[in-house]
């Protein structure tokens, strides 16, 4: 008797359950992949004591700031840059906090590449010294090149299609997602809502805005699937939409709409804040904080509702990648902090006014030490996390190790 496969996603009544226990898995992979994963954890030790960080000026901040989430975007008329990219928990808040995290996530990278503490010295002066450059004047920025690692998916970035988009997140450029270990099939309430977003005004008026695409082009839904992605999103809602636009201006065409779950952030938003930049909607809240720290993205973002949930809506385009970097020699760990730094600081620094931008880039240079070029407060921080951070995922590991696996 031919007994039939079963399929490779669970029933819809199990789907919460297996994708805790992947979100679990994948922060047991590394120290450095539960650095990535473990958002709280992060806030939960900034609350924990009295740290010693100075007090920057209110802006929007990344909030989630490490290597993960950073790396190359299309603006709409397709030129590629390397920007935040997301920002889930963006807030109004303390720039020093992305400074802190991006920090810790460059430190365990170098841990997990077995590079001697005395890298991470160095990695944490190379941040200061391209953030600090991000800061001044004009006419005193230098130019910094991007790292090896940086290099390569910037060259992949420029070369991707839409057929490479495809291949890779639906496996075919006919209009269908095929289901399987990423994508999960609808239940009958998501096909609805699914189909209701993708009728609305506001969808449209995003599709039509990318690309040069005619305002007064059609959009209807072709294919949608429950998507299994990222780390921290995980047991959140998550979807894929293959949308066709018709009469764009290219006959008919194929996009790929991603709808993300928008939930409260863990940062902790400046109770001061002015009211024009706050948001109490969560998905009205990460756009916002795209556009400013980065306008290419935030622009093709938009606020909406699924199930009664906030969501993020956006189109994906072919050159939207991570910065995965798994091992680095000393010299690209290196010239990643510094060329990282500088991205962070250009996304703060824009929402700055001149006198403010440059007090707190001559605060932060107050602050450094005359051993380290680099502030105490954002060193011993650093080290403090880490060995948190440390003990944190082997418990971590262990209780994975005792579980039983969905």
């Amino acid at each position: 008797m031919k007994h039939e496969r079963p399929p490779p996603y669970p029933p819809h009544a199990d789907r919460q359950r297996v994708l805790l226990s992947e979100q679990r898995r994948k922060m047991a992979r590394s120290a450095h992949a539960y650095v990535r994963g473990a958002t709280k954890r992060f806030y939960e030790w900034l609350d924990e004591g009295n740290h010693v960080i100075p007090d920057g000026p209110l802006i929007w901040i990344c909030g989630d700031c490490h290597l993960g989430n950073l790396g190359p975007v299309a603006d709409s008329n397709g030129k590629v840059s390397i920007v935040i990219r997301d920002l889930d928990q963006t807030v109004i808040g303390n720039p020093a906090h992305d400074l802190i995290r991006l920090g810790l996530s460059l430190a365990s990278a170098a841990r997990g590449s077995d590079l001697p503490g005395v890298t991470t010295a160095h990695i944490v002066e190379n941040l200061m010294d391209g953030y600090d450059n991000a800061l001044g004047p004009e006419e005193d920025k230098e130019w910094i090149a991007a790292p090896e690692p940086v290099i390569a998916v910037l060259k992949k970035a420029f070369q991707r299609r839409w057929r490479h988009l495809a291949e890779e997140r639906i496996e075919d450029v006919k209009p269908r997602i095929p289901l399987g270990r990423r994508f999960w099939p609808l239940s009958e309430d998501e096909r609805r809502e699914v189909h209701r977003l993708g009728q609305s005004e506001s969808l449209r008026r995003l599709v039509t805005h990318l690309r040069s695409r005619k305002d007064t082009a059609t959009v209807e839904p072709v294919d949608a699937a429950y998507w299994v992605k990222g780390c921290s999103s995980l047991g959140r809602l998550r979807y894929a939409v293959l949308l066709r636009v018709k009469g764009g201006g290219n006959g008919t065409e194929l996009c790929l709409i991603d709808i993300k779950e928008a939930v409260q952030a863990a940062a902790p938003r400046a109770p001061d804040a002015p009211d024009r930049m706050l948001a109490d909607n969560s998905a009205e809240r990460v756009v916002m904080g795209a556009r400013a720290l980065a306008p290419a993205l935030g622009d093709r973002m938009i606020a909406a509702e699924f199930l009664g949930k906030p969501v993020v809506v956006r189109e994906l385009l072919p050159q939207d990648l991570k910065v995965e970097i798994d091992r680095l020699t000393r010299s690209q760990a290196c010239k990643a902090a510094r060329y990282l730094g500088n991205v962070v600081g250009l996304a703060h620094g824009r929402q700055m006014q001149t006198t403010e931008r440059l007090a707190w880039k001559k605060l932060l240079r107050q602050q450094s030490s005359t051993a380290l070029d680099a502030p105490t407060w954002l060193w011993t921080s650093i080290v403090d996390l880490l060995g948190a951070h440390e003990k944190a995922y082997l418990d971590h590991c262990r209780r994975f190790a005792l579980e039983p696996q969905a």
